[in-house]
């Protein structure tokens, strides 16, 4: 499994969901807004993780291929991937300030990935227990417009993942304003010194590691 990070909120994760002689299975998440400064991932993809944007945003149609969008809460099945969307909401009052969210799980290759998405509230104990054993972690880093992050640590640290990667946070180049990445770090208190350009993984990979944070530089 290849994992970039085009900033914001956006992944391009390539698997081989049907082992290692077969062809790629590309999943976008949350493509870039063109008011962010951001490049939106170059070339095709099957799926599209929206976890908060509409699925009729303009930016989807930079998305070659004609990815399956997937932006609600359900169960679902892709060229050999599972994926669960879990409902939840962008602020603390239920979605009455910002909206719905959705907590994707993403499953391929034996290891078990959860998008939170700009999730803006603690989670029950019921939700934690539903996202069960976390092998990758995306969470918002900023901790202005998302769960702020005393909460964040708190949540990182009930999840249990093997491996951190925070998102929306502030990068060279970007047009909105975000917090720096070192915040989270200080709170968090585990990154790295270095950034890398892409994370590859293997299920093997993640034997023994606990809460590992990996810090990726937009590509």
């Amino acid at each position: 499994m290849n994992i970039q990070y085009y900033g914001d909120f956006c992944f391009r994760i390539n698997t081989k969901p049907n082992g290692r002689a077969t062809e790629d299975v590309v999943i976008i998440t949350d493509v870039p807004d063109k008011v962010t400064g951001l490049r939106a991932p170059q070339g095709e993809a099957q799926v599209a993780v929206l976890s908060h944007q509409r699925r009729d945003i303009p930016e989807i149609s930079l998305i070659k291929g004609s990815p399956l969008v997937l932006d609600a809460p359900g169960e679902y099945a892709v060229s050999g991937i599972t994926l669960v969307g879990l409902p939840s909401f962008r602020d603390g009052t239920k979605g009455s300030e910002k909206g719905k969210n959705t907590i994707f799980l993403i499953e391929s290759e034996e290891i078990r990935l959860c998008f939170l998405g700009a999730l803006g509230h603690e989670l029950e104990p019921s939700m934690i227990e539903k996202l069960g054993d976390v092998d990758i972690l995306f969470v918002p880093a900023d901790g202005t417009d998302t769960l702020n992050l005393d909460k964040i640590d708190d949540l990182v640290r009930k999840i249990e993942p093997k491996v951190t990667i925070p998102m929306h946070y502030a990068l060279p180049g970007m047009k909105m304003s975000l917090g720096e990445v070192t915040k989270f770090c200080d709170v968090l208190g585990n990154c790295p010194e270095e950034t890398i350009s892409r994370y590859n993984v293997k299920k093997k990979d993640l034997e023994g590691k606990i809460m590992e944070i990996v810090l990726l530089s937009n590509s």
